[in-house]
This record gives C-alpha cells, structure tokens and sequence, in this order.
C-alpha cells in the first residue's frame, strides 16, 4: 500500500530541487539533485504516495572531465514536441562555476527504461549574442497560446554577481526562437540576503493565469519564495505582462520547523488537488556550506486558492 501524504516535513530525504510530472497516462515521475552532484535519477510510480518508496534509476552520469564533470543540478523532465526531455545543469571540473544549461533527449517513449542522448548546452536564438555566455542554470518550460517558452536565470554583472531570471520562446526541444527577455532581477531587500538571486522558476496555471514562482537570496535559512503574475493571453515576452510580488509567497517558518524553503515545482493528487513540491531544511544551524550540506529534503503542501491566486501556508 502506498504511503499517506504527508505534508510540510521531509517526504524523501536528502533529494533538492524537486520536480514531479504526472503524465497523459496518470505515471508520476520525480527527479530531483542528488548530494553528490554527479548523476541525474528518475523515480516513476502510479501515485503520488507511490515516489516516496519508488526505485531511482539513474539515467545519465556526469563526465568525467570537462564541461558537464561536475555540479549536475536541478533536472526537470518535461514532454513536448513530441519527445522527452530533461533541462539540467552542469560545471566543469576545472572550472567548477562554469555553470550552463543542457539538455537530454529520450530515444523512446519511456524515460525510465529507454535510453537518453546529450542534445548539449541549450542553444539560444542567432541574434541573441547573451544567453548562456554565464553563470546559468535552474531552466523549465511551459505552453501557452500554442506556444513553448523557456525561463532559466542567469548571472550579470561584475563583482558580486546578480542572478536574474530571463524568458525566451522555443523553436524545439533545445534551441530558442526568441532572444533573452528580462522577466525579473532581485529588486528587494528580502532577495538579496547573502546573495542577490533570483532563480528556479515554476509555472502553474490556472483560469487564463500563469503564476511563475521562484527562490530567492542564499541557499540557507534566507531563502524564500517569489511570485509573477501574467495573463494568459498576454505578450508573454513583454516584461510588462508581469506582475511581481511585493513581499515573499513562501518563507521560514520556526513554528512548523521548515527553513529556507524554495526552488520548487507543481503537480497534482490522485484528486486533482494542486500541490507545491519544494525543498527545505528542518534546522537553522547548517554544517559547512549550505550548498553542499546534504539536508535540504523534499516537502509537499496542498495549495490554496483564494481569488484565483495560489496561497501557501503551512496551517
């Protein structure tokens, strides 16, 4: 028998960046960054209840040297154009903050069992002379209007370095249509702890809007979640069809003893109830670098909606 769900506590343990798809067919698959930083996995299962207990399959290994040799972060296995693909992130042994996106193509129609091949760095538009030349990782995609759009964030500047988020159409699976448009840079106080970040998008939609979430500043008890705001039927490439959050939708909490809780995706039960899958930690004293600490575990919380607009709370 599947597992109860359980929500706002560790579900599976030591598994960062989560992202879960249910599929056409009712599967649910998860993938998430492991510790090591090393190797992608997918775990598939007929319920939600079902991943925690779920067999990992490891379905790609990092290289052993030069780019994609180490920090493997973030994957995200999506369906269009027909195919499967996972969005992912890499650096490279001898220059391990040279971080860019890739992406794996499947050679059949299950991605559990069939084998992937490397489509490479994710290619940007021919007039787009910036995508990707930096710092850039935690890419997703999404549909609307008949149309493919892919948001990644991406560092600029000198010094301490700002990472922005950044929205282009797609042509296919791996290349973009359209250059960078700025979606939105880390404008206050609250995502600018430690470091100014902006990154790990998700999208969910809901009566003609389209909500995308992000994480902000460090990776310790500091971050947090942001939100946008656009309809549907919006220029989605017109950073005036965004609306950004004054304040945080999701932050700490000491009370429910969930720290830095962020980079997050979207999915649904077995009932079709929406639901907020996210990291966090269970302790405000991290040993070492927190992004190397291994306890950033996989959490669940069912997602309210008041006005037609997501509401996370821990109550």
């Amino acid at each position: 028998m599947s597992a109860i769900l359980k929500y706002n506590e560790p579900w599976i343990l030591q598994r960062a960046d989560p992202y879960i798809l249910r599929s056409d067919d009712g599967s649910y698959y998860f993938t998430a960054s492991v510790p090591e930083y090393d190797r992608i996995i997918l775990r598939k299962a007929d319920s939600l209840e079902g991943l925690k207990d779920a067999g990992e399959t490891e379905i790609w290994h990092k290289h052993e040297s030069g780019p994609q040799s180490i920090h493997i972060w973030a994957p995200e296995l999506h369906f269009l154009f027909g195919k499967w693909y996972i969005y992912y992130a890499g650096g490279d042994r001898d220059d391990i903050w040279a971080i860019r996106p890739y992406v794996l193509e499947c050679t059949g129609s299950d991605p559990v069992n069939d084998e992937w091949f490397e489509r490479g760095i994710m290619r940007c538009a021919k007039d787009d002379e910036f995508s990707f030349r930096a710092f850039s990782l935690d890419a997703t995609v999404f549909e609307a209007g008949g149309r493919h759009y892919y948001i990644w964030a991406e560092k600029v500047g000198v010094g301490k370095q700002i990472s922005n988020l950044y929205i282009a159409e797609m042509e296919n699976g791996y290349t973009l249509k359209t250059v960078q448009v700025l979606l939105t840079t880390p404008d206050y106080d609250w995502e600018r702890r430690g470091f100014w970040v902006n990154e790990g998008p998700a999208v969910i939609k809901r009566n003609g809007k389209i909500f995308v979430t992000y994480s902000a500043s460090d990776t310790g008890t500091d971050y947090c979640m942001g939100m946008l705001t656009a309809d549907e039927s919006a220029d989605l490439l017109d950073p005036l069809s965004w609306r950004k959050e004054r304040y945080p939708v999701l932050s700490s909490s000491a009370e429910h003893t969930v720290y830095g809780p962020g980079h997050n995706s979207f999915t649904t039960d077995s009932a079709g109830k929406d639901i907020l899958v996210y990291h966090a930690r269970t302790e405000t004293k991290i040993i070492g670098d927190p992004l190397y600490n291994p306890n950033r575990h996989t959490m669940l919380m069912p997602i309210r909606w008041i006005d037609n607009r997501p509401v996370f709370s821990y109550d």
